[in-house]
């Protein structure tokens, strides 16, 4: 297969789309970032590379940071996670309070706010720092030890993070949250802050192509029964509202981020990661959606 041909096409056919979309500018740090730029990138289970355009340029992950959060607290409590948040798409909003009243303080899955909230909360009580934990954890999946998380964009996020503030504490409310609502909620911010390149995500998710295992180090992660179950809440719950319409159209699992990245796996050949910061109605990246989409039309992978 010729990915670097195919990844040249992409970008150069991209070219109208991109600028697109609006940022997300309700976190003031990213509304300086243009929705002109774009990098792609693919690793394969061989450790083969393939790039165009930015896909060294790092960017903040927001929420892709969740896929390897809800990973290490699954890690630590194993099925008994999801006594706690919930395996189901939502329905609603990646930031929606309407359900949590209705189901007693359950978030439906891990990769809305809510839920994700619910994860830190798992990690805070295991870890000093829980944004540390992470941060390290990923450069263990990555191989990157320069990773870290943006100051200035945590900051940022944490001076408008009411909505989230109201979500821990209302799942405190219902005893969902264990350790103080604005600990867990300022660990989140600085979560969601961590910078990465387009190649150092798809190598941190590379695991999850691989049957659980890091393939450049043969740490295994989780196992290959785990990594299938991460990756099809990937599935139905990683595009936000928009899960079924991106799988009808791209057919990989995928978590994206209001920065502008997706992450997506192809199981036993390849992560693959896009950028671009200009999003559609439902925060996805309007023309990394689309890229992902040409991806798979083009080399006619999927899982389907």
């Amino acid at each position: 297969m010729n990915y670097s041909g195919i990844l040249d096409q992409i970008h150069r056919d991209l070219k109208p789309w991109l600028g697109k979309g609006r940022v997300a500018s309700y976190i003031p740090e990213l509304a300086n970032i243009s929705a002109e730029r774009f990098g792609m990138a693919i690793v394969r289970t061989t450790g083969e590379v393939f790039r165009t355009g930015e896909a060294d340029t790092r960017f903040s992950i927001q929420s892709i940071s969740k896929l390897f959060a809800c990973t290490l607290a699954f890690q630590l409590l194993g099925d008994d996670l999801w006594q706690r948040v919930g395996r189901e798409p939502s329905g609603t909003a990646f930031n929606s309070l309407v359900q949590l009243e209705a189901e007693q303080g359950k978030p439906r899955n891990p990769f809305i706010n809510a839920g994700a909230l619910v994860v830190t909360d798992v990690l805070c009580r295991r870890f000093v720092k829980a944004e540390t934990a992470l941060v390290e954890f990923i450069r263990r999946l990555s191989g990157e030890r320069g990773i870290g998380y943006d100051a200035a964009v945590a900051q940022s996020e944490l001076q408008h993070a009411h909505r989230n503030r109201a979500m821990a504490h209302f799942m405190a409310s219902f005893g969902n949250l264990k350790m103080p609502p604005d600990l867990v909620v300022d660990a989140y911010t600085r979560q969601c802050a961590i910078s990465m390149s387009s190649v150092e995500l798809a190598r941190a998710a590379l695991f999850l192509a691989n049957r659980g295992a890091v393939p450049s180090t043969g740490e295994q992660i989780v196992d290959a029964s785990s990594a299938k179950r991460l990756s099809a809440l990937m599935l139905t719950c990683g595009t936000y509202d928009a899960a079924g319409d991106f799988v009808y159209r791209v057919g990989l699992p995928a978590k994206s981020g209001v920065g502008g990245g997706i992450v997506a796996v192809l199981p036993g050949e390849m992560a693959v990661c896009v950028w671009s910061p200009g999003l559609d109605a439902n925060g996805n990246s309007l023309a990394g959606t689309l890229a992902l989409e040409w991806l798979t039309t083009f080399t006619g992978q999927s899982i389907f």
